[in-house]
């Protein structure tokens, strides 16, 4: 295994732990507990506290993005990206991630809310450069 392709598996098992520790336990907390019937969470209105809402959007975010990185890294690998800066750049997006989810749990406030957005900038430049090293090896 690769470093890019256990960044790849890491990225996945956080968007998992963030649903299960973030959203599962709120819900079947609730449910178990007769706070809340099992339908009583529809997913186009909000409820919950705003933590809770901010940790289903992070949990969001993390799956909107899982399929781009996943592509990215799996196209990397079959053209021989395994190592090096790419390696790099895909270790560096997955701590971004997790910072941007972190900081986007913590807080709505408008200097978190700057913060995060620096975590997904830097994603995103991540993300692009990789794009580049595939583009230029294929």
């Amino acid at each position: 295994m690769t470093l890019p392709l256990y960044c790849l598996l890491f990225f996945a098992m956080w968007t998992l732990v963030v649903v299960f520790f973030g959203i599962g336990v709120f819900r079947v907390g609730n449910v178990l507990l007769g706070r809340a019937k099992p339908n009583s969470f529809p997913a186009d209105t909000p409820h919950g506290p705003d933590w809770y809402r901010r940790v289903a959007r992070a949990h969001a975010n993390c799956v909107e993005n899982l399929g781009p990185f996943g592509a990215v890294v799996v196209v990397g690998h079959l053209v021989g990206l395994t190592g090096g800066s790419f390696a790099n750049l895909a270790l560096a997006y997955v701590a971004a991630r997790v910072a941007q989810t972190i900081s986007h749990i913590a807080s709505g406030r408008n200097l978190v809310v700057n913060i995060r957005f620096t975590f997904f900038i830097t994603q995103l430049v991540c993300i692009a450069a990789m794009v580049v090293m595939i583009l230029r090896q294929g």
